[in-house]
């Protein structure tokens, strides 16, 4: 793998837009396919490092790429393909093809947040916005935010969430999944974001 620790996974969902591809894979990074995600990756001229799921989306006999078949079904494929990459080392995760697709899906994808291990980065690209997973074994969040740029913040389980720097602050409040942290705003300077659980952010394009 190199010193590469980026990777990005691509899901069976709505096809990214341009800009989304562009801001989500850069030059070097390694794409896997999520399932069907692999052939929407190929036909958008993308090559595919492997194939990772229950793979029932692909037909495995005309597929000529790398597949890792995870038919364990406890779990969702992107939990299991997350899994994959943090055992190879990967440190950065980047999914698109998120949006999209039934209801359940769409809020698998925030489970599967909550379930992926720590210790790596996850964020989901859509086309509104970017979802950051902050787990708290990689302690605070900091980024600076420019005035008026809107945020939210959803604990993904019971936490103690602590928001600092922006118009409305967060100070070691117990939250459980609430619209508590909805429609928080950046005051043009460092953003300090941090809990006791896993964290979803959702940045606004």
């Amino acid at each position: 793998m190199g010193e590469n620790v980026r990777a990005v996974l691509w899901c069976n969902g709505s096809i990214p837009s341009k800009e989304v591809l562009e801001s989500a894979i850069l030059p070097g990074d390694s794409v896997y396919g999520v399932d069907g995600g692999a052939l929407n990756a190929i036909e958008n001229g993308y090559q595919v490092v492997e194939a990772i799921g229950d793979l029932d989306s692909i037909d495995v006999n005309s597929w000529d790429g790398g597949v890792v078949p995870l038919p364990d079904q406890s779990s969702s494929d992107l939990v299991k393909s997350i899994s994959l990459l943090v055992e190879r080392g990967f440190e950065q995760i980047e999914v698109v093809g998120v949006d999209g697709g039934s209801p359940d899906h769409i809020l698998g994808n925030w489970a599967a947040l909550f379930e992926a291990p720590g210790g790596v980065s996850i964020r989901l690209h859509h086309e509104g916005g970017v979802t950051q997973r902050i787990h708290p074994s990689e302690g605070e969040l900091e980024i600076n935010m420019e005035s008026g740029s809107t945020f939210s913040v959803f604990a993904l389980e019971p936490a103690m969430v602590w928001v600092e720097g922006a118009k409305w602050e967060i100070s070691g409040e117990q939250l459980a999944l609430s619209t508590r942290g909805l429609s928080n705003e950046g005051v043009g300077k460092c953003v300090s974001i941090k809990s006791t659980g896993v964290l979803a952010v959702v940045f606004r394009k």
